[in-house]
């Protein structure tokens, strides 16, 4: 298999505070990889890092073979997304949908933005009576579909999804994530996934890290999390959370 993401070494200090300690992992092209934990455990941060959200980071990033800055290039945004844990507050609340979904296409000189536009809201199974609408008048759901239609609408390589469901009702959790894992295999994506129930992230990823303190201190497969080969009591701790947890993947754990 082809490496589509390789992270060596990655630390992350904000002042004297080391949020994230000698980081390492491999993602295989048309993966989905999970980063799980509490807050505080540096998950998001080392997201933040690989989107170039966050410069302040040392270590080795390679996207596709090819290393990774600091700063970013315009190609580096094209093919590399983040959909963030709260749709509403990753969109512009005066813009229309159609506006939010055209802009990247704009920005990166993208033609046939009509079609472009109503094919990435057929993609996400939004209606095309939401188009001209602002975020306010859609459904959370349908909001996160739109998030996820703008990340996805200038066809990147690497979608980085923080906490993409968290946000929602559990009513309509399942939906988003059974979209997602259904665009990944039509669009050959390759995912990494933040989030702190075990339960939501084994059900999207079948490599999952655990961090703790900045640390990954276990990594496993889904399949071992479903069967309860854990070797750390505090993955087993998250573990029991998402077990406790009413939520629809709750059953995956069981």
């Amino acid at each position: 298999m082809e490496r589509m993401i390789e992270v060596d070494g990655l630390n992350v200090h904000f002042g004297t505070f080391h949020a994230v300690k000698d980081v390492s992992f491999v993602v295989e092209r048309g993966a989905s990889f999970g980063l799980v934990g509490e807050s505080g455990s540096g998950k998001s941060t080392v997201l933040r890092a690989l989107a170039g959200l966050n410069a302040e980071w040392t270590g080795d990033v390679r996207i596709a073979g090819a290393a990774i800055a600091a700063k970013r290039s315009k190609e580096f945004y094209r093919n590399v997304q983040m959909v963030f844990q709260d749709p509403y507050g990753s969109l512009h609340p005066r813009q229309t949908i159609d506006r939010a979904l055209s802009e990247p296409l704009v920005i990166h000189g993208i033609k046939d933005i009509d079609n472009r536009v109503a094919r990435a809201m057929s993609e996400v199974a939004l209606p095309m009576s939401a188009r001209y609408r602002f975020p306010h008048q859609l459904s959370g759901g349908q909001r996160q579909r739109v998030a996820i239609a703008r990340a996805l609408i200038a066809g990147p390589k690497v979608l980085l999804l923080d906490e993409p469901t968290s946000a929602l009702d559990v009513s309509i959790q399942a939906e988003v994530l059974n979209l997602l894992g259904d665009l990944r295999v039509s669009l050959g994506l390759t995912y990494i996934m933040v989030g702190h129930n075990l339960a939501a992230v084994s059900h999207m990823c079948e490599q999952i890290a655990v961090m703790q303190n900045g640390e990954i201190v276990e990594a496993l497969t889904a399949a071992d999390l479903r069967e309860g080969r854990i070797t750390t009591a505090y993955t087993r701790r998250l573990r029991e959370l998402s077990d406790d947890m009413e939520d629809p993947f709750a059953v995956s754990l069981q």
